[in-house]
């Protein structure tokens, strides 16, 4: 067995990130949360379907977090192929995956990938191997999964990916990138978002809407919520971060953003204490409610204007 000790997922609702940000640790990596949010542009990120299914916050494009990673000071390496996609040589990309982070372990390289363990999905750390398969970190801890398993469980994406650090950029250029980026993604770029979802002020929108007709998951209007809050919360911190990193720059604008996303994220946790997780969720149950249409609209109203203000910036700089 080779495992990398002390490598572990931080918790978080975007586990993406939480990957992240155990690699770089691990790594000795320096990094604030909010600055790994807002540097990647995740934390000014909104996706939406029309029911809030539970898969909304990963049905869109990430390759923006990949792009921006290098000024953040890391480099993310790997592949990501459906099983669907793979067809007959889906064994054959298993194969390499299993080759991949072998080979990435042994060097000292951190892995993450998708779902290690079913039926959670989403993104887990990958912290060892044995002659089986995969040893993890993630919403539980554990191992090994067999190789051959991977990208075969609920969800069949096999996606494996390595992390190593390099030169960072400039805190001008990572905030000016960062929020240029999060500005095209609030466009809708059909590169980007799926036919199904919305981004940005839209994104708001339509999460309003299927909470007025009552077609929103309760389940997974509850975990798009939690997603949506801690990126905005993250917001908020990362223009007060940005604002100290280059004082003088850009000072009232960095303030109005930051007030226009403090209300984002008040309405958000209003919205999470009007509609808390439940003890036992079935992820199908739909449901209407006018009092959170109306907290997501005045949210969506606040984004709109905070969205304004980080253009300003991201001209100054």
């Amino acid at each position: 067995m080779r495992k990398l000790e002390g490598l572990e997922w931080r918790q978080r609702f975007v586990e993406h990130l939480g990957c992240i940000k155990g690699c770089l640790e691990y790594l000795g990596g320096e990094m604030s949360f909010s600055w790994l949010y807002g540097g990647t542009g995740h934390a000014f990120i909104i996706n939406m379907n029309e029911t809030l299914d539970v898969e909304s916050p990963y049905a869109w494009n990430a390759q923006m977090l990949f792009a921006l990673a290098p000024n953040l000071g890391y480099e993310v390496d790997g592949f990501s192929i459906w099983k669907d996609a793979a067809g007959a040589e889906f064994p054959q990309k298993q194969r390499e995956a299993w080759d991949f982070v072998r080979g990435c372990i042994a060097r000292g390289l951190p892995c993450y990938g998708w779902e290690l363990k079913a039926p959670y999905g989403g993104y887990w750390v990958i912290n060892g191997y044995n002659d089986v398969g995969y040893y993890y970190s993630g919403w539980e801890s554990g191992g090994p999964l067999p190789w051959q398993k991977l990208g075969d469980l609920f969800v069949t994406l096999l996606e494996v990916h390595s992390v190593q650090l390099c030169e960072p950029a400039s805190d001008s250029k990572i905030v000016k990138d960062a929020l240029t980026m999060a500005l095209k993604h609030a466009e809708n770029p059909k590169e980007w978002i799926e036919p199904q979802c919305h981004s940005g002020p839209a994104g708001f929108d339509l999460w309003a809407e299927a909470l007025e007709a009552g077609r929103a998951q309760r389940d997974g209007q509850w975990y798009n919520t939690e997603v949506w809050h801690e990126c905005r919360e993250m917001a908020v911190e990362f223009l007060n971060e940005a604002k100290q990193r280059l004082p003088g720059r850009c000072d009232a604008a960095f303030d109005e953003a930051a007030g226009h996303y403090t209300v984002v994220r008040d309405k958000m946790r209003a919205l999470l204490e009007l509609h808390p997780e439940r003890e036992k969720p079935d992820w199908e149950s739909m449901f209407a409610s006018p009092e959170g249409a109306a907290l997501v609209c005045e949210a969506g109203a606040a984004e709109r204007k905070g969205l304004e203000c980080l253009k300003r910036i991201a001209d100054l700089l």
